[in-house]
């Protein structure tokens, strides 16, 4: 059974950190020919990716670009995302995202996970 957990959610104040972990498990290839994705989806908004590592390249969109950053331990099937100088915009429910055939950040195959939640509010 494939299963994919994100932790590390919580609440910040602004300009806070937070280091965001998605575990894979039950994947029937190698951890690391998956490319995965971190998407968020904040109350009345349409799911979006944040940022994605396929490979040796990664992709963020503008809004966090400088602030954070994704990478991945393919021996413990984890993907971080490490979020710094956080704003009340960022508050969203975060998932990770295990794509098997990747062709863009956007397609419909792929594993999702539950999702952690990340407030941040002064």
């Amino acid at each position: 059974q494939v299963q994919l957990v994100e932790s590390g959610g919580g609440l910040v104040q602004p300009g806070g950190s937070l280091r965001l972990s998605c575990e894979a498990s039950g994947l029937a290839s190698m951890f690391s020919e998956y490319a995965i994705g971190w998407y968020r989806q904040a109350p009345g908004k349409q799911r979006e990716l944040v940022a994605g590592i396929s490979g040796g390249s990664t992709e963020y969109t503008d809004p966090v670009k400088g602030r954070f950053t994704i990478s991945r331990d393919n021996a413990k099937n984890t993907v971080y995302l490490q979020m710094n100088s956080l704003k009340p915009e960022d508050t969203a429910v975060y998932y990770c995202k295990a794509i098997w055939a990747f062709t863009s950040w956007s397609t419909s195959l792929g594993y999702w996970g539950q999702g952690t939640q990340v407030t941040v509010s002064s």
